[in-house]
């Protein structure tokens, strides 16, 4: 058989074990440096537009960013989370050696970026989308409606025909945009619907954003190196 693209080993790892996630700007904090060369894994979550939860590799843990989050959630869930955290920074480490040698690039500076999430609307309908950039282009995206990856180049369009032949990823992808994530975004929702009323997404009160978008429940990494 097939041996797995890390690559491909990493993204199957964030659709499967993790619902946090919705599209977000992309950012990026460099927490460490190798020879000169910063570089740093990074997630934050957000829900309508608030953060809520971080973790860097500097700090090495999933932490809190509200008092509701940290209320709301057990425990465990935050030695979860940073378990998921560290595994997803090795593999990301070595998804961005791949991209280096398919783009034949000498070493340095290089970014992934992972944005992906869903919107919960008032009809019931739910918007979702995941996608991937690599030293801030697209690379490859998940079209909801079609249910099928769309690659910006030749390099990403290997990746797509790698998932299209295990068969399982763009399923994986439409459970987690219809099902995991609006799933959680309530759940969120719930854990801080008085701070999110009050303080609202992007400086709008949820109240006003409800007849269109329930909520965004956003969760950005990013890594370099």
């Amino acid at each position: 058989s097939q041996t797995p693209d890390p690559l491909d080993l990493f993204l199957g790892l964030w659709t499967s074990q993790n619902s946090q996630l919705s599209v977000s700007p992309p950012f990026s904090t460099p927490t460490a440096s190798r020879n000169g060369v910063p570089e740093g894994y990074m997630q934050m979550g957000f829900v309508d537009g608030i953060p809520f939860e971080r973790y860097d590799s500097e700090r090495g843990q999933l932490e809190p960013l509200t008092q509701w989050i940290k209320d709301g959630v057990e425990p465990e869930y935050w030695e979860w989370g940073t378990q998921i955290d560290v595994g997803n920074q090795h593999v990301a480490a070595r998804g961005l050696e791949i991209l280096r040698e398919r783009y034949n690039q000498s070493r340095g500076l290089h970014t992934i970026q992972w944005l992906s999430g869903c919107d919960l609307l008032s009809d019931g309908s739910i918007h979702g989308s995941h996608q991937i950039g690599y030293d801030g282009r697209d690379f490859i995206s998940f079209d909801l409606e079609s249910g099928r990856f769309v690659p910006a180049d030749s390099a990403a369009e290997i990746t797509r025909r790698r998932w299209e032949q295990e068969g399982t990823e763009a399923e994986r992808h439409l459970n987690y945009l219809k099902h995991e994530c609006p799933e959680s975004l309530r759940k969120y929702i719930g854990y801080g619907q008085k701070e999110l009323e009050r303080k609202g997404g992007n400086g709008i009160p949820l109240r006003d954003l409800r007849i269109e978008n329930l909520g965004t429940w956003e969760f950005l990494w990013e890594f370099q190196g």
